[in-house]
């Protein structure tokens, strides 16, 4: 379980194509004296297993892999060396818990189609998947890239938020812009009110 406060950003040093699937080597500024072989990270709000460890001067180095599924279904698909992207260590139990319970299972892609910079925060528009946007709420959570967010507003597949300054700072949110595609998940209670009132049914 993940938060969705993300604690670095890491880059995509290597790209390795294993049949259908792919080896990423992530460069974090994590000291990899803290992660164990097998440890579980959120990239970009996907929750992917250390394969291979070492230390460097920048901090860990270590790899992971990706199944054809998960590259289909999140924005890992389109990562290349150099891909800068949001990292999250896991959830431990007495951890500050600053955002939402985030599972790091990517449900799809949103699309960013609006950025306007202020002076003091920048608003986005995003267009989540019809089968998703049901599932985001006014003033409810939702997961981003691996960041929790609070949601403005909402109309239809769009909803809206407002990003302060710190938050594009200490994430990959500065870079992003009009047609990048984001990994979306929704929030774990909206899930399961869903369920709950479905089997009412």
């Amino acid at each position: 379980m993940f938060t969705g406060i993300v604690t670095a950003m890491g880059s995509v040093e290597a790209v390795e194509a294993m049949g259908a699937d792919k080896r990423f080597t992530i460069q974090s500024p994590y000291d990899a004296a803290s992660i164990d072989l097998g440890a579980s990270i959120a990239h970009d709000g996907c929750c992917l297993t250390v394969t291979t460890l070492e230390q460097t001067p920048e901090g860990a180095r270590y790899t992971i892999d990706a199944s054809s599924e998960t590259l289909r279904l999140t924005t890992l698909g389109q990562w290349q060396q150099g891909t800068r992207i949001n990292l999250e260590r896991s959830l431990k139990l007495g951890d500050e818990m600053g955002g939402h319970l985030v599972t790091g299972h990517v449900d799809g892609m949103a699309v960013i189609t609006k950025r306007e910079d202020g002076d003091n925060t920048s608003f986005f528009e995003i267009e989540a998947p019809p089968e998703l946007s049901r599932f985001v709420a006014k003033k409810g959570s939702v997961c981003l890239q691996g960041t929790s967010l609070t949601v403005n507003d909402v109309a239809g597949d769009r909803f809206t938020l407002m990003l302060i300054p710190h938050t594009l700072a200490v994430t990959t949110w500065g870079d992003r812009q009009v047609g990048d595609a984001m990994n979306i998940e929704i929030d774990l209670m909206a899930r399961y009110a869903e369920r709950l009132m479905g089997s009412a049914g």
